[in-house]
């Protein structure tokens, strides 16, 4: 009886460094596009994801691996075709069933329901564990305190979405630096505080540049790809390779890793919250499609990013990435709301893992010396990586299946026009909504601040919201987006939040240039040209008055609801309506 064991890896998993390869006697890759069929996904999207694929069978066939790559409508139609082949090429009397070894996928269920077509065919799949995140499921119950976690038989979430247990993303990352050791010293985080973001939301001056993108010329494989995607599905967003500048190959994840590392990475934790108009990329590493994707290990751009505060680190806020030696630039913390001065503003949220990427310690150009990195700079990037990414993916697991359809504001407007065609006078709504357009992508205070923060606020469904996540951006995957949009972004449970991250114009005027060209005014909030985000934002205040005052840091809005009259709620809620009005008839 043979013992052939075929390594299954799927198309989120494309890294030739996986310990699970070793044991392999062959590997098996099914491209199954019939999802792109269902839906209108963003072109950039579907030919990062399928070029990235293929490349990967090529690199792995030149390292001598035994590769069989099937392109099929549907996984169950791919393991058909590979049964047959390995029936046919099976020695004569050898009657062993198939024998396949998986990473388990991040996506729930997707395991189970794989390994039943595979013994549908007469073949048995062992998962392994998915070593493409740095924590494990037994990493995570250990943390949340094993036996007190909610059983398989009791949900997480109740039907209204409200969570039996609740999970906070800052004790997580503090335990996880303990337990790896990253950016500790003797059992203490380096320089002595857990986060610095509170030196993290400066907005840059009119006259910086931020480091350029780093660009890859599409092969000739990544052009037929794009040809065929272009020819085969109906697609979303820009269509041509113009602006197309994805890693699709390891070697090239690691070189765009290089090129944070070296020249991202000292202005990102300053500016990392910011928003400039005509800049979608600043200072951001644009990584996190080459690590959802497997490009890259989550442990490589974290020990690069330690590496490279060992030999070029200051302290934190030491760095003026401006070289003028300090800067005027206004400052707010996403935790920092409800002011006198700031009346305006709800509470948002420090960020989340959508952007979370990698870096390594690249070489700067000969007689090029790179830049100082501050802590700050550094503690955020390992805070995107270790913190938000693998808290995000834990919270999925936990709270799926109800996760996908938590709704516990019960709202349920459809997404204006605007989120498909980007045609509003909003400026931040139409720069945002042009990123994901032109590129797949859009930074994290931009998906958060901008995007699901008027979904939020105007009352659009969570799951519409979640689903237009995952088709237009080049990072999105269901275990990803779920949790960012409907549990952080939507509000749609409590589980990982005990507040809204909702709030009025007055952050994005604090964080980007965009109020300023705008022909709304965000210093009115009723009226006609005041700036939508004022009016929506009182307005959702009071129609959830029932389900969020009270809740976590919401009683200093709430005075500020208090103190409003009659007179000024009938002008915010005709205000409200009235954009509402325009935003459906796409006229916002």
């Amino acid at each position: 009886m043979s013992d052939r064991t075929t390594c299954w890896l799927l198309g989120d998993q494309l890294n030739t460094d996986l310990d699970v390869l070793d044991a392999a006697d062959d590997v098996l890759l099914i491209e199954a596009h019939g999802f792109a069929d269902r839906k209108p996904y963003h072109a950039h999207k579907l030919t990062l994801v399928f070029s990235a694929m293929r490349h990967f069978r090529d690199d792995l066939r030149e390292r001598g691996h035994d590769v069989t790559y099937v392109r099929a409508a549907s996984f169950g139609e791919g393991l058909d075709e590979f049964f047959a082949e390995r029936a046919t090429g099976a020695d004569d009397g050898d009657d062993a069933e198939p024998r396949l070894r998986l990473m388990r996928p991040a996506s729930h269920g997707a395991g189970e329901r794989l390994r039943e077509l595979v013994a549908d065919r007469g073949g048995t799949l062992e998962l392994v564990d998915n070593e493409l995140f740095w924590t494990t499921p037994a990493d995570w119950s250990e943390w949340s305190g094993e036996g007190e976690t909610v059983g398989d038989d009791e949900p997480l979430l109740g039907d209204d979405g409200a969570a039996e247990r609740t999970y906070r993303q800052e004790h997580w990352y503090r335990h996880v630096r303990r337990e790896t050791g990253v950016l500790m010293d003797d059992g203490e985080p380096v320089g002595g505080e857990w986060n610095y973001d509170d030196l993290n939301q400066e907005t840059p001056p009119d006259d910086w540049e931020p480091p350029a993108r780093p660009t890859f010329e599409p092969d000739e494989l990544t052009r037929e790809t794009h040809a065929w995607v272009r020819e085969r599905f109906d697609t979303w967003g820009n269509d041509s390779l113009d602006g197309f500048a994805w890693p699709v190959t390891r070697g090239e994840a690691r070189e765009a890793l290089d090129r944070f590392v070296r020249d991202g990475l000292p202005a990102f934790g300053r500016y990392q919250d910011a928003m400039a108009g005509g800049e979608p990329f600043l200072s951001h590493s644009l990584l996190s499609p080459a690590i959802n994707l497997g490009l890259l290990d989550p442990r490589e751009p974290v020990r690069a990013v330690e590496r490279a505060y060992e030999k070029r680190g200051i302290e934190p806020g030491a760095y003026d990435p401006t070289e003028r030696g300090g800067s005027d630039a206004g400052a707010t913390s996403l935790d920092d709301f409800g002011s006198d001065e700031a009346e305006g503003d709800g509470d948002a949220a420090e960020g989340d893992d959508g952007d979370a990427a990698e870096g390594d310690d690249g070489d700067a150009a000969e007689g090029d010396e790179p830049a100082p990195v501050p802590l700050n700079a550094v503690e955020g990037f390992i805070r995107q990586v270790i913190g938000w990414r693998e808290f995000m993916r834990h919270v999925y697991r936990e709270a799926m299946p109800e996760l996908a359809e938590a709704n516990q504001l019960d709202q349920d407007r459809e997404l204006p026009p605007a989120y498909w065609d980007g045609e509003t006078d909003m400026r931040c709504l139409s720069e945002a909504v042009g990123h994901v357009r032109e590129f797949g992508y859009a930074h994290h205070i931009e998906r958060l601040m901008v995007l699901s923060n008027f979904a939020l606020v105007y009352g659009a469904d969570p799951a519409e919201l979640n689903e237009w996540f995952h088709l237009g951006f080049v990072d999105a995957y269901h275990w990803v987006t779920t949790p960012n949009v409907v549990a952080m972004g939507s509000f749609g449970t409590d589980v990982l939040s005990s507040k809204p991250y909702a709030s009025s114009g007055n952050y994005v005027n604090k964080m980007s240039d965009h109020c300023a060209d705008c022909r709304y005014a965000v210093s009115r909030t009723t009226g006609e040209g005041a700036c939508p985000f004022n009016a929506l934002y009182w307005d959702f205040l009071k129609e959830n008055e029932e389900t969020l005052r009270g809740t976590g840091r919401m009683g200093l809005m709430y005075s500020h609801v208090d103190g409003k009259d009659d007179a000024e709620w009938e002008s915010i809620r005709e205000r409200a309506d009235r954009v509402r009005e325009l935003a459906r008839s796409g006229e916002l």
